[in-house]
């Protein structure tokens, strides 16, 4: 395992190469990287696009408290049955049913953007908002999420996400830092062999969808996207697994495939989001020696893009019960 060859400000890299360099559950295959590298760099890839017709969109500070919920709210979208939205007539499941929901219910006049509301809602509240054809997990730590948000706007940026995005001086990294340290909701920070292993999933596609919903103008500039790293969810190990850049021991592969609950933070799970990360940054190496230089942020959309095409004999993702991913 090399140096990280981007800057790792967020120290995501080099905690996470800890957990990678001592990890009995999960190891990279670097012949099977270096086959992905050559695959995806045989296609022309399409870089990631913002759905503006799935996401809703008003004013910049209002947009931006929109991308502050969704965000706050992006996490734990699996489970028997799924949680599926209808919106125009079209189902959606996962993250899509969570722009869906939203976007239909702010064109119901919930007022999900104003900080006062998003501080008092309740469970029923959020509950109707949320209404699919199952219930989605976690609802209480949702609400729990949505209040805090509200109260941080309120007590500190006059209720505008806008002033935490201009306070960031065009950083992406300062944005997450800040982030993770105004809203504990988003601090993805677990413990391995005793070590603090970073990983700001949600705080790292926050900056990520800002950048998309305001095509990298105004509130979405950045100059510094590409010190972003992978994010480490649930999709994109199963699609490197698939893939056969990740190997899975005997033992994880057995509670894996049978569809065991890793808690979250024990030693496998943080394993598996750890070599996610990894894979992603060998991978982003392996295509800049085939002179293609893409960003962890776009090789992760690549990724879960592939995901969504996986064949039903896919092994499953691992399943965990977290506000994180």
């Amino acid at each position: 395992m090399g140096e990280p060859n981007q800057s790792d400000s967020l120290g995501v890299l080099a905690t996470t190469r800890h957990v990678v360099d001592l990890a009995t559950g999960v190891r990279i295959n670097a012949p099977a990287t270096e086959a992905l590298a050559q695959q995806i760099a045989r296609h022309d890839l399409t870089p990631a696009v913002w759905d503006r017709a799935l996401h809703w969109s008003g004013a910049p500070e209002a947009t931006a408290n929109y991308i502050l919920v969704l965000d706050s709210l992006n996490f734990c979208f699996w489970g028997e049955p799924r949680w599926i939205v209808t919106y125009q007539g079209r189902r959606y499941n996962g993250y899509a049913a969570l722009a869906a929901a939203l976007t239909r219910a702010l064109e119901h006049h919930h007022p999900l953007t104003d900080a006062g509301y998003l501080a008092q809602i309740d469970e029923s509240e959020l509950a109707t908002i949320l209404a699919g054809e199952a219930p989605i997990p976690l609802l209480t730590e949702r609400v729990e999420n949505l209040r805090e948000v509200g109260r941080v706007l309120q007590a500190h940026y006059d209720g505008q996400f806008g002033n935490l995005i201009r306070e960031s001086g065009g950083s992406a990294v300062e944005l997450v830092r800040r982030v993770v340290d105004a809203f504990p909701s988003f601090r993805d920070v677990a413990t391995y062999t005793g070590a603090e292993v970073h990983f700001y999933k949600r705080a790292q596609i926050l900056a990520s969808d800002l950048h998309g919903a305001f095509d990298g103008k105004g509130l979405g500039t950045f100059h510094d996207l590409d010190q972003l790293t992978a994010f480490a969810d649930y999709k994109v190990p199963q699609v490197l697994r698939e893939l056969g850049v990740l190997r899975y021991s005997e033992e994880l592969s057995a509670l894996v495939d049978a569809r065991v609950e890793l808690a979250p933070g024990s030693l496998f799970e943080v394993e598996i989001r750890a070599a996610t990360i990894w894979a992603v940054e060998e991978l982003r190496r392996a295509l800049r020696q085939r002179d293609i230089d893409l960003p962890a942020y776009q090789l992760d959309w690549t990724l879960w893009q592939f995901g969504q095409d996986l064949p039903a004999t896919t092994h499953p993702y691992h399943r965990t019960r977290t506000i994180f991913y």
